[in-house]
């Protein structure tokens, strides 16, 4: 049997199923800790800054690997790098799982959030190749986009029934099975890819400079009064954009910036999570805070909106992508959002779920079961296969620092309508105002889609024109 043979249709989609758990697995980790929160703080010890760390620490570590990582799979291999971030992951979650200290919990999140990025940000570059026909393609990133939305609400439910039923640490344990499974079958399943080689494009400085960058930045996020280091931010990545603009190996070619299309979707993709993944965070607080949910039910209440997603993102994205064009169908998803969210912020003290909340999460749903599939399909447009890794890594990154963005923001917003009182009345007050907030967050990247991205005939977004992925025997 030869090394090499052409991926028949079935298998491809049975690699994708894989690297779709993979990638299930470390999005469910973004979210599945919050529910879990109180427990961790009881049982740790931990003060309120020190539980903040459980959250911060992974996501400095996710949020400023991504573009690196993705690059690093153009160059090594975007299987090579899968693999070696889905072990990494795995082992952290096994670490994360037995801590017994905060330190070891926070130093286990951290690695976690390396494996993540690792693992994460080269995972749309492969399935873009696997699958270069447009009408399949469309349906391989629907799936792919069901994964990434649904997973955060997914991630609530699960975070409450082994919070509940089991324990804080069973939320970290129980990826160590689906990890093991997941690299197990994606070693024979994907393809070997030698990738370009270091030689093109081993460009250490600018390795460390937008690296630097992008963790200086998402720790300014996630900590506001590091503002300065915001500063510093800003100065490292602009000596990154001149240094891809003169090295002879470059990172990032300077062209794909140019592409109206990917940078337009990355831009409307990071402001409409600010507004989805803030949303999220507030919900959660507001069902328990207000309403008086447990874990458990408060899990349970996110799981119309994993429907909605599901029915959207898998049942009818591709089609009307495929039909419409992804602009045409991005439009009305934001609209849809936009509302659920501006619904949710008329939830009052004696809100009731089915009244004031599910119809939210519904629109919300429906919005976001289109506008991720779109946005993914529009931010790997034009994009070569050399660049499919780094083009990959943008969109994670440019989510990941728009959710982190998104729950900084409208989490101040609530504190300070608030007024640091914790009665009902003075909490949904904070609430109301940043709902408002998330849902002016998604009306503003409905005008900005409407205005930067191109207007294409139907079904002309190809991602990446590639040969099809093979199978290794």
């Amino acid at each position: 049997m030869t090394d090499r043979f052409a991926l028949r249709p079935e298998n491809r989609w049975f690699a994708l199923v894989v690297l779709c758990v993979g990638f299930l697995m470390i999005v469910l980790d973004s979210t599945i800790v919050n529910v879990a929160l109180p427990a961790i703080q009881t049982d740790l010890d931990l003060s309120s800054g020190g539980l903040a760390w459980v959250i911060n620490a992974y996501l400095i570590a996710f949020g400023g690997l991504l573009l690196l990582a993705g690059r690093v799979g153009d160059l090594v291999g975007r299987r090579q790098v899968f693999l070696a971030g889905l072990a990494l992951f795995t082992f952290a979650s096994l670490l994360c799982g037995v801590a017994t200290t905060s330190g070891q919990l926070i130093a286990a999140r951290f690695v976690q959030g390396v494996g993540g990025a690792l693992g994460s940000a080269v995972i749309l570059g492969m399935i873009v190749t696997m699958f270069p026909k447009p009408a399949e393609q469309a349906k391989a990133i629907a799936v792919f986009s069901f994964v990434g939305s649904a997973g955060a609400s997914i991630g609530l439910l699960m975070g409450g029934v082994l919070t509940q039923l089991l324990s804080w640490h069973w939320i970290f344990i129980v990826n160590v099975p689906i990890g093991i499974a997941a690299f197990l079958l994606a070693r024979p399943l994907l393809a070997r890819e030698p990738g370009l080689g270091l030689s093109a494009g081993a460009d250490v400085p600018g390795a460390v400079l937008v690296t630097g960058a992008l963790m200086l930045a998402v720790y300014t996020i996630v900590d506001a009064e590091s503002w300065l280091l915001g500063g510093v931010a800003v100065v490292l990545l602009a000596l990154f954009v001149a240094r891809q603009a003169t090295a002879s190996k470059p990172l990032l070619r300077l062209g794909l910036l140019r592409n109206r299309d990917v940078v337009g979707a990355n831009v409307v993709q990071m402001i409409a999570v600010a507004g989805m993944l803030g949303m999220s965070f507030l919900a959660v607080l507001y069902l328990q805070r207000v309403l008086g949910y447990d874990a458990f039910t408060t899990g349970v209440s996110f799981l119309p909106i994993s429907i909605a997603i599901g029915v959207l993102s898998l049942g009818f994205s591709a089609r009307l992508i495929t039909r419409f064009g992804a602009r045409l169908v991005l439009l009305p998803a934001l609209a849809f959002m936009a509302a659920g969210l501006a619904l949710l912020g008329q939830a009052g003290v004696d809100g009731q779920y089915w009244i004031d909340v599910l119809p939210a999460l519904l629109l919300m749903g429906i919005g976001a079961g289109l506008v991720i599939p779109a946005l993914m399909t529009l931010a790997m447009s034009g994009v070569t296969p050399e660049d499919a890794g780094f083009a990959s890594g943008l969109v994670n990154t440019t989510q990941q620092v728009g959710g982190a963005f998104g729950i900084a923001i409208l989490a101040t917003v609530a504190a300070n309508e608030s007024g640091g009182a914790t009665d009902p009345a003075s909490l949904v007050a904070g609430y109301n105002a940043a709902f408002m907030i998330a849902a002016a967050l998604a009306a503003a990247a409905l005008v900005l889609a409407a205005v930067v991205l191109q207007r294409r005939g139907a079904g002309t977004e190809t991602a990446v024109e590639a040969e099809p992925a093979v199978l290794v025997g």
